[in-house]
């Protein structure tokens, strides 16, 4: 599994309804795309749930690199591109993935913290794992992985929830739309 995300950071003015009228045009477009475990369709707005920002910050979690590549260097990243300008798109490699008891994914958290520079490393990502897990647990709860990025050595916790209320700390966005098509695909539990 690899997670891949992109944030937009938009003026405070910036009418978020083109970004909602965007995704209600396109969302579907990947909702068969080939190598995709889920992408979120994520965007916050300012003053809203303690945002500082106008954002769109779409959240993937691929089950092959091909599908990723595909996307990236192919027709979907480059109409992105040529709309915003082209945005650093973060790439971490899975950790954790588990499901919850959810059946709609409302609302997403998404907390990025560095992995503590003393101890020993599997011991940081037993913790990361078992935060999965918790996360998953909760009631409201769709879905929930952690993954790394080793050249910031920085994790990403990612959590799908029901409700505006989710048991997690980090940045709350609201889901758009949710394209889904290999997310049975994706590997349960830990990945090493």
């Amino acid at each position: 599994m690899h997670a891949m995300q992109y944030e937009l950071t938009l003026p405070a003015d910036y009418d978020m309804r083109v970004i909602r009228d965007r995704v209600d045009r396109s969302g579907h477009l990947l909702d068969d795309w080939d190598g995709l475990g889920l992408k979120a369709y994520l965007m916050r707005e300012r003053g809203l749930r303690g945002s500082p920002v106008n954002q769109y910050a779409p959240f993937y979690l691929w089950n092959t690199v091909e599908g990723m590549n595909a996307f990236l260097w192919g027709g979907g990243f480059q109409r992105l591109s040529d709309d915003f300008g082209r945005p650093s798109a973060r790439q971490w490699t899975g950790l954790a993935y588990e499901e919850g008891a959810g059946s709609r994914g409302r609302f997403a958290v998404r907390r990025r913290q560095p992995v503590p520079a003393s101890g020993a490393l599997a011991e940081a990502a037993e913790d990361a794992v078992r935060e999965a897990r918790r996360l998953a647990a909760e009631d409201g709860a769709l879905l929930a992985a952690v993954a790394v990025d080793t050249s910031r050595w920085e994790l990403v916790h990612f959590s799908l929830w029901e409700h505006d209320s989710p048991k997690a700390d980090g940045d709350v966005f609201e889901v758009l739309h949710l394209s889904a098509p290999g997310r049975e695909r994706l590997p349960r539990g830990r990945r090493w």
